[in-house]
């Protein structure tokens, strides 16, 4: 795949319109790699002007401030708004909550004021504008699938609508959990939960949100966080539904457009 990097565009003096701000998960994560693999795919075949940073991008420092690593934080936080500002960077796209939160809630106090647009978003105002069209009898048609709401998309920015009317663009029976939108249950990876091991209790928190995933019938819990995925995936291999998939909302978009 031909990804356009930020620097090959400035010595070219030429801008995109978006920077894909790709996250830690997306880069690194075998898993969080198809997620990315899917959105630049779906860029790239509707010839979006777009780039990514490359190497040049860092982590964004939300697991260290979350953990309580300020120093840390504002360190990350001062180097990519340092890169960012030198591209003239003005919107940035992301499929990860966390970096989307980050950048939206956190970095303007720092001096770093985007435009931030999660990939949920951008995907429904993509479907709205008409320039994704799902095929006719696509695979997930009529397919039972349920919608895990992140906590950083959902409680944390009110994005509840997006996804679903992403999901409802397939045609797929959209079915829901008894605990959804402001009252999800948190998958068990935030605040820094995926790096430490849990407290003592009953049941993993994964293994319980799991279990009202696979209540609700589903063949496929649909998600728009790459933590996310990584919780529900371990929670469904160490249940009794091991053929329920997880997949992010961009993959189901890559393999439904014309």
């Amino acid at each position: 795949m031909h990804i356009p990097q930020m620097a090959e565009l400035a010595a070219n003096g030429q801008q995109p319109d978006i920077l894909f701000w790709v996250g830690c998960s997306g880069s690194f994560d075998q898993r969080a790699q198809k997620i990315t693999k899917a959105f630049a795919t779906i860029l790239n075949k509707l010839q979006i002007n777009y780039a990514v940073l490359g190497k040049e991008e860092m982590c964004n420092g939300d697991p260290a401030r979350r953990a309580g690593n300020e120093f840390m934080f504002q360190m990350m936080a001062y180097q990519n708004i340092q890169i960012l500002n030198g591209y003239q960077i003005k919107k940035i796209v992301t499929a990860c909550p966390h970096c989307f939160n980050i950048f939206k809630n956190e970095y303007p106090a720092l001096g770093g004021s985007y435009e931030i647009i999660h990939h949920a978003v951008f995907l429904q105002q993509l479907i709205d504008e008409g320039k994704i069209k799902m095929k006719e009898g696509g695979e997930f048609k009529g397919k039972k699938i349920t919608y895990h709401d992140s906590c950083y998309l959902g409680r944390g920015n009110n994005i509840y609508d997006a996804p679903r009317k992403v999901l409802e663009a397939m045609d797929v029976a959209l079915v829901e959990m008894k605990r959804c939108k402001s009252n999800g249950l948190c998958c068990g990876a935030g605040g820094a939960q995926m790096f430490k091991e849990e407290e003592k209790g009953n049941i993993r928190i994964n293994s319980e949100r799991t279990n009202e995933a696979i209540e609700t019938g589903a063949s496929i819990i649909a998600t728009a966080c790459p933590f996310c995925i990584t919780m529900l995936s371990d929670g469904v291999k160490g249940s009794e539904k091991e053929d329920m998939q997880v997949q992010d909302i961009a993959e189901l978009v890559a393999a439904s457009m014309e």
